[in-house]
C-alpha cells in the first residue's frame, strides 16, 4: 500500500522563491496547494507561464481570513512565503501583508483546529539592519543607518557610534541583536516575534528562514527595488554601462535559488530546527563590483562600470552572513556566484520587456527620493 501524499501549502507560491519551492516539493511527491494574490509589482494579475500545473492554485490574499480558512484546510505543512518587500512608500502594507498575515494564519489554525504540524516562514537579512561591526576601541557595535549628511558627501564607510572611527563589518549570526532600519525589516522582525510566541504557546513547530539576496530563474522582472543582479543583467544585455550604487564596494551575500529551496526542505523534517531562526546564504561575502564583473563576463560584454554617486536611503553598507547554524542540519550551499548569474541571465534573455520595467522603477525611486545622488 502506497503512503498517502502529504499536503503542503505554499503562500506566495507563484512568486520567485515560491515557484521554485513548489517545483521541488512536487518532484518529491508532496501534494501542493498555493495561495497567491498575483498582485503587482511582482505579478500582473495572472499566473506566470512557468507555474507548475500540478499544484492546486487558490487566488487569495493572506490578509483575508476567509482565504486562509480555505487554503489551510487539510494541510499538514505550511511554507508562509507571501510578502510585501523592498522600498515601497505605502508603509502600512508591510505590516498588514507580512506581520498581520502571520498572526492571522495561526489564528485560523487554532480556531478551525487544523492539524498543521510544521510552519516555515520567510524572514530576511533585513532584520539585522546595518548589522554588526567591530570597533578597534569599543569592540562589537551595532551602528544605525548612515546619515544622509554623510552619504551626500559620498562618505560610504560605517563609523563607530561612539568615536566616529571606521569599523570592520562582521558576519551576522542568528543570535545577534536585531536593529532593522526600514519598514520591511521591521515587519519581518515582528513577524518572527509573533511566530515564536504563538508557535510555542500552541505547540506548532515553527521555523524562520532569514534569506540573503537570492538569485535564479523566475525572479520578477517587473520590479527592481532590491538585488543588484536584476539591474546589472538587464543593463548588460541592453549594451549599457553597469550603473552601481555608492562606490561598488558594498559587501553582500548572494545565494542560488536551488540552495534556498534545499534549505526549506532541510528544516521541514528536522526537529532540531523547531522554534529556530536560520540564515540562508552562501556564507561568502562578495563586493557589488565583483558581481558586476561576473555579469559582464557571462553576458559577453565589456566591463564598463558607472559610479554616479547614487545611494539608497536606509540601505546597509555591508551585509554578510554566517550560515554555520544551518550547516549543522546537513545543509550546505552548492552553487558559485557564476552559477547564480548564468542561471538568471539565461532566463531573463527571454523577457526583453524587463528593460522597460527597469527604467520605470528607477524613475519612481528617484521621484519618491528612495534613490538619491
Amino acid at each position: 500500500m502506497t503512503k498517502e501524499k502529504e499536503n503542503v501549502l505554499v503562500s506566495g507560491g507563484a512568486g520567485f522563491i515560491g515557484s521554485n519551492l513548489v517545483d521541488e516539493l512536487i518532484r518529491r511527491g508532496y501534494r501542493v496547494r498555493v495561495l497567491d494574490s498575483l498582485a503587482p509589482p511582482v505579478h500582473n494579475g495572472r499566473l506566470p507561464e512557468w507555474f507548475n500545473k500540478k499544484a492546486e492554485f487558490i487566488k487569495g490574499d493572506v490578509r483575508n481570513k476567509k482565504d486562509w480558512v480555505q487554503a489551510l484546510k487539510g494541510v499538514r505543512y505550511v511554507f508562509h512565503l507571501a510578502a510585501y518587500m523592498d522600498y515601497q512608500m505605502d508603509f502600512s502594507t508591510y505590516f498588514t501583508t507580512n506581520t498581520a498575515s502571520t498572526a492571522l494564519m495561526y489564528e485560523v489554525i487554532m480556531e478551525k483546529k487544523y492539524p498543521v504540524t510544521k510552519i516555515v516562514v520567510a524572514s530576511s537579512q533585513a532584520v539585522y539592519g546595518e548589522g554588526k561591526y567591530r570597533c578597534g576601541k569599543h569592540g562589537i557595535v551595532y551602528p544605525s543607518s548612515r546619515p544622509q549628511t554623510q552619504l551626500k558627501r559620498h562618505q560610504w564607510d560605517v563609523r563607530c557610534p561612539y568615536d566616529k572611527k571606521e569599523v570592520l563589518p562582521l558576519a551576522q549570526k542568528e543570535d545577534d541583536a536585531l536593529f532593522p532600519t526600514i519598514p520591511y525589516g521591521i515587519s519581518k522582525k515582528t513577524l518572527e516575534e509573533i511566530m515564536w510566541d504563538l508557535g510555542r504557546r500552541y505547540n506548532i513547530p515553527s521555523v524562520a528562514l532569514r534569506y540573503t539576496i537570492v538569485h535564479g530563474p523566475y525572479q520578477s522582472f517587473r520590479h527592481f527595488y532590491s538585488g543588484a543582479l536584476r539591474q546589472l543583467a538587464v543593463m548588460a544585455l541592453a549594451g549599457h554601462e553597469l550603473i552601481m550604487h555608492e562606490d561598488g564596494n558594498q559587501l553582500r551575500d548572494y545565494v542560488h535559488i536551488d540552495d534556498v529551496v534545499s534549505a526549506h526542505l532541510a528544516v521541514l523534517k528536522s526537529q532540531k530546527a523547531n522554534f529556530q531562526a536560520f540564515n540562508v546564504g552562501s556564507g561568502r561575502p562578495t563586493r557589488v563590483m565583483d558581481l558586476a564583473r561576473v555579469v559582464a563576463k557571462v553576458t559577453g560584454r565589456e566591463f564598463r562600470p558607472n559610479l554616479p554617486g547614487l545611494y539608497r536611503v536606509g540601505a546597509p553598507r555591508h551585509s554578510i552572513t554566517d550560515v554555520s547554524k544551518l550547516k549543522k542540519l546537513g545543509w550546505k550551499p552548492r552553487h558559485a556566484l557564476e552559477d547564480n548569474v548564468r542561471g538568471y541571465v539565461e532566463w531573463i534573455k527571454h523577457y526583453p520587456e524587463a528593460k522597460k520595467y527597469l527604467g520605470a522603477t528607477i524613475k519612481k525611486m528617484e521621484k519618491t527620493k528612495m534613490l538619491m545622488k
